[in-house]
C-alpha cells in the first residue's frame, strides 16, 4: 500500500488531538491516510487497553482512515531503541507514506517526546538498504510535526474549518478519557483530558490558529527544514491579502 499521509502517536487520541482535522481534510481530498499508535495505553489513568483499542477503531472510522494500526511498545516506556526502530521501519516500508506526521519533540509527557525522536530516526533508517526487514528500503518525503501540549511557531497552518466537526467527533470517540459528571471520583484524576473544560480548550486552540490564517479553525505544523517554493506568485494567492498590514 502507498499511503499519502501517515500519522504516528504515542497513544490513542494523540493524533486526533494534534492533526485529526488535517487527516479528515486530506481524506476528503481523496488522499489515502493512516494512523499508527505506538502503545496500547495500558498505563492510562482512565479506561483500559481493550477499551482504548475499541475507541481507536471507532475514531478511525470517523476519520475515514485507509489504515489504522496499534503497536505493542510498552506504555510509559516509549524509547528510541533499535528494537522499536525496527518496528517503525517495518510499518513505513509496508505502507510507503509520502509524508509522516509525528508529535512535536518538546512535551510534558516523556512518551510523546520519545515518539517524536523514534519516528524521526526510524524514518531515516528506513531508507538504508542494508537494514533487512523483508521489504525494500523506503523513506518518506517529509516529516511534519504536530502540536501536543506545548506551542511552537508554526511553519504553516492548515485550514480545517470544513473538517473540524468530524475531527471533534473523532476526539469524542475516546469516551473513556473524558470527565463524566455522573461518575464518582476525582474530577480529573490528575489528567488534562479528564477536566470538564478539556473539549472547550481543544476548540479554543483550533479557533486561535484559524484566526492566524483568516479561517474559522486551523491546525499548526512545524518542519525542521526550509520549505521550497518554486513559484511565489502562484503560491501566495488572494487568500493571503488579509495578512498585509
Amino acid at each position: 500500500m502507498d499511503l499519502d499521509a501517515f500519522a504516528f502517536g504515542a497513544h490513542a487520541d494523540d493524533v486526533e488531538l494534534g492533526c485529526g482535522g488535517t487527516l479528515v481534510k486530506l481524506s476528503g481530498l481523496g488522499h489515502k491516510t493512516g494512523v499508527v499508535v505506538l502503545t496500547q495505553g495500558e498505563m492510562a489513568t482512565r479506561g483500559s487497553a481493550e477499551i482504548r483499542a475499541r475507541e481507536f477503531t471507532n475514531s478511525a472510522g470517523i476519520m475515514d482512515l485507509t489504515v489504522h494500526q496499534m503497536l505493542d511498545i510498552p506504555d510509559g516506556r516509549v524509547e528510541a531503541t533499535w528494537e522499536n526502530k525496527l518496528k517503525i521501519i517495518a510499518v513505513l516500508r509496508a505502507q510507503k507514506p509520502k509524508i509522516v506526521f509525528a508529535p512535536y519533540w518538546v512535551d510534558r509527557h516523556p512518551d510523546h517526546e520519545q515518539a517524536s525522536h523514534l519516528v524521526r530516526q526510524a524514518a531515516y533508517l528506513s531508507g538504508l538498504r542494508k537494514i533487512e526487514t523483508g521489504e525494500p528500503p523506503f523513506r518518506p518525503y517529509k516529516i511534519i510535526y504536530y502540536q501536543t501540549r506545548f506551542e511552537f511557531t508554526p511553519s504553516f497552518i492548515v485550514d480545517i474549518s470544513d473538517s473540524h466537526e468530524r475531527r471533534m467527533d473523532a476526539v469524542r470517540a475516546y469516551e473513556s478519557q473524558f470527565h463524566h459528571p455522573d461518575q464518582a471520583g476525582p474530577e480529573s484524576d490528575g489528567t488534562l483530558i479528564g477536566r470538564p473544560e478539556f473539549l472547550d480548550t481543544v476548540e479554543t486552540r483550533a479557533r486561535n490558529y484559524g484566526a492566524h490564517i483568516g479561517a474559522k479553525f486551523g491546525e499548526p505544523f512545524l518542519v525542521r527544514e526550509a520549505i521550497r517554493v518554486e513559484d511565489p506568485v502562484g503560491f501566495f494567492g488572494p487568500e493571503y491579502l488579509w495578512t498585509i498590514p
